[in-house]
């Protein structure tokens, strides 16, 4: 009888670790929460950093695989049916994609609580980063993206996933605005972010994403473009694309070092100074920019990006005068006029077409940014044929459709 009663105890406490309700009631276990949101997002293999530029790079060409043995990479180079819910990188993204989105809706609203505003706008408005990054993600690459957190959820449509992260940037912009964000906050949070500024990019990234020109607009030029924004590594949280890609030469490569894989018309002239910024022959994977070296800072957003939407949007509202001068600013730009040193260093362009100038931006759009995992979304804003593509958009990974019945079928490419 003695036995029986002590084997039915199975409460087992820790008394060494902090509760749910501790940490997200208080301002330290917040920010532990928060600076752990840009870890998921950033570190190794399994980051969403990692897997949006594999996944898009092996997509829309700018990659290929060195090594078969990677499988879940070569069977995005493969592309079409070789893609399916099993890949590693698709749920990888998905995966972390949604717990960055359980953690950070917790931070925020916890962050709410606190009493002091200006320490609970910066929380808000550095988790609102990843928040809207890891929307962003989930509705780049797939049609419908979960309405919420939890199980057996709902789907919208991606373009209900964009408006999703404007709306959680709105409010973070609304929390900054009435409190300034407090010195005590960004002491606690890596360095290399800069808050506001990147909202602003990102906001205008999703505004241009789903037709808001004039919203696109205003954001862009909200953002600053001599601010640099990074995810910053060190020699013991590395690079993940240096550390999986360029250092093993055994991965994932540039497809092609002249042409970005881009095709005939698109492709960059010979003397673009951002050629041998992003891309190098003295190692196989080819691959520089922004995965040169292990602790080699990744942007969270380029100006150059900011500059061509700015261009896109005076472009699709009819304005070519101006939409011409904004590219012009990325065309002829010197690589010493850009905080990263990218710059493209070119005669400028004149007398294009709506059509013209819209090809023209796509073209820039694919050179500037480059590796930066925004290529697919691209490609179908700007109307380039699938055959440019290995899919259009993802299937859903077997642990979302496995465990939800309400997960959509997968797209046909």
């Amino acid at each position: 009888m003695i036995l029986s009663i002590a084997a039915c105890k199975k409460n087992y406490v820790n008394p060494n670790a902090a509760t749910e309700q501790q940490v997200f009631s208080s301002a330290q276990g917040l920010t532990g929460v928060a600076v752990g949101l840009q870890r998921v997002y950033t570190a190794g293999r399994a980051s969403s950093l990692y897997n949006r530029v594999s996944i898009n790079g092996l997509l829309t060409s700018e990659l290929i695989v060195l090594n078969q043995g990677n499988t879940g990479e070569y069977q995005l180079q493969l592309g079409s049916g070789s893609v399916d819910g099993t890949n590693s990188l698709l749920a990888g993204l998905w995966t972390s994609s949604n717990k960055i989105l359980y953690d950070a809706e917790k931070v925020v609203a916890g962050a709410q609580a606190l009493s002091d505003k200006g320490y609970a706008s910066g929380l808000i408005g550095y988790t609102t980063i990843f928040k809207a990054l890891a929307l962003g993600d989930l509705s780049m690459f797939w049609e419908k993206v979960p309405a919420d957190i939890g199980k057996n959820v709902s789907f919208i449509t991606r373009t209900d996933g964009f408006t999703k992260a404007i709306a959680a940037i709105d409010n973070a912009l609304a929390a900054i605005s009435a409190n300034a964000i407090s010195a005590a906050f960004l002491s606690n949070i890596p360095a290399g972010i800069d808050i506001t500024n990147t909202l602003h990019a990102i906001k205008a990234r999703f505004s241009i994403f789903i037709g808001n020109n004039a919203q696109a607009l205003t954001e862009a030029n909200a953002a600053s473009l001599t601010i640099k924004s990074t995810f910053n590594f060190t020699t013991v949280n590395l690079n993940p694309i240096f550390e999986t890609a360029t250092s093993t030469n055994n991965v994932t490569a540039v497809s092609n070092v002249n042409t970005l894989g881009l095709p005939a018309g698109l492709q960059p002239d010979p003397s673009d100074q951002r050629l041998p910024f992003y891309t190098t022959t003295a190692y196989a994977s080819q691959i520089k920019g922004f995965a040169a070296a292990s602790t080699t800072p990744w942007p969270v957003y380029l100006p150059g990006e900011m500059t061509l939407t700015k261009a896109e949007a005076y472009a699709r509202q009819n304005d070519l005068v101006n939409a011409t001068i904004e590219l012009n600013k990325v065309v002829t730009k010197q690589p010493a006029a850009d905080p990263y040193g990218v710059g493209a260093g070119l005669a400028p362009v004149a007398g294009l077409t709506q059509a013209q100038l819209l090809d023209e931006i796509y073209k820039q759009r694919c050179i500037e940014l480059f590796m930066s995992g925004l290529k697919l979304e691209d490609m179908r804003r700007f109307g380039r044929p699938n055959s440019e593509k290995k899919r259009n958009f993802l299937p859903y990974p077997f642990l979302e459709r496995d465990n939800n019945p309400n997960t959509p079928a997968d797209p046909a490419f």
